[in-house]
């Protein structure tokens, strides 16, 4: 293993957000992208495992990409196409794969790689966590091999797919909360930074005016979610996925509480949501699992984000 790159896994739906977050992980001096499991989430699984191959041809790589669950571990399935279009990728061109699906689940080959790097493989999760939730069942020993676990997903106090829950934890609130209890070390992404991790439409133009294919991809899709978000009262396209990539990145731009954070799977109107007490009088006895995200250096965010897309025009 190369010792000054981290091995990650990046475990996605896309979906135009992780679109960026492969983008950023496929060209990043710091990590070893080892491989790339599909999730159905965004939009069903055939779907997201081609358009993550068709980003990673776009970044001029072939990490391997394999293929997960095609559905939620229990309930019915919940996509976003509304949001993501049709295609995952809202029809915006990007170029058809250059490479085949690689063989094997997504869960089988998450346990080959942590046996392979040990205590040193960190995963990035940006979509539902059922390729996850899977491999914590069929392989208990799989939390003494992972690093650390950073998720974009959940929220504390709002949701955006229910009142309550955010997309990614409510399309399978069970296997987030097998994720949740598993003891491996996790940091949680949710809306309550992502929507401080925003693109303002002149920063939007910025990113595109750099010219290079990776850069103008990158900003048709961050384009779409001004308007879109509007409604939440963002002043620009909050970055969700790219955020938990870039935490994995430069984790410094951030600030989080350690704290509980457990996930409702029963509740009427609640499932799917991330309960925490990082706010409350009353802590639960078992202590911290998590580290919540709260804030980032936005302003550096959006500088370094831009600068990493930067570097896929030179030479």
């Amino acid at each position: 293993m190369d010792e000054n790159r981290q091995p990650v896994i990046l475990d996605c739906d896309p979906g135009i957000d992780d679109a960026v977050a492969l983008l950023l992980a496929a060209r990043a001096p710091e990590l070893k992208l080892v491989a790339v499991t599909a999730v159905a989430g965004n939009v069903g699984l055939d779907k997201t495992s081609l358009n993550a191959r068709r980003v990673l041809t776009l970044a001029g790589v072939a990490v391997p990409v394999f293929a997960g669950a095609s559905g939620p571990m229990f309930g019915e399935q919940v996509t976003a196409d509304e949001v993501h279009g049709a295609d995952g990728l809202l029809g915006i061109p990007a170029p058809e794969p250059t490479f085949p699906l690689g063989e094997g689940t997504a869960w089988d080959v998450i346990w080959q790689k942590a046996q392979e790097y040990g205590k040193e493989l960190v995963i990035v999760a940006t979509g539902p966590l059922t390729n996850l939730g899977i491999a914590l069942v069929k392989y208990p020993e799989l939390p003494s091999h992972i690093k650390r676990i950073v998720l974009m997903g959940g929220a504390t106090d709002f949701g955006n797919t229910t009142p309550a829950a955010e997309y990614n934890i409510y399309a399978d609130p069970e296997a987030a909360d097998i994720v949740f209890r598993s003891g491996i070390p996790l940091v949680m992404c949710g809306l309550d930074v992502t929507h401080k991790a925003y693109f303002t439409q002149d920063e939007i133009d910025q990113l595109e005016a750099l010219g290079t294919p990776q850069a103008v991809f990158a900003a048709r899709t961050m384009g779409c979610g001004v308007e879109w978000h509007q409604r939440f009262l963002v002043p620009g396209a909050p970055m969700h996925d790219p955020c938990a990539m870039m935490y994995a990145l430069e984790p410094e731009l951030f600030e989080g509480i350690s704290c509980w954070i457990g996930v409702e799977c029963q509740g009427k109107y609640t499932r799917g949501k991330t309960v925490t007490d990082a706010y409350s009088d009353a802590k639960m006895s078992s202590g911290s699992n998590a580290t919540l995200v709260t804030q980032v250096d936005r302003e550096t965010f959006v500088a370094h984000l831009t600068e990493r897309l930067a570097a896929y025009g030179m030479p």
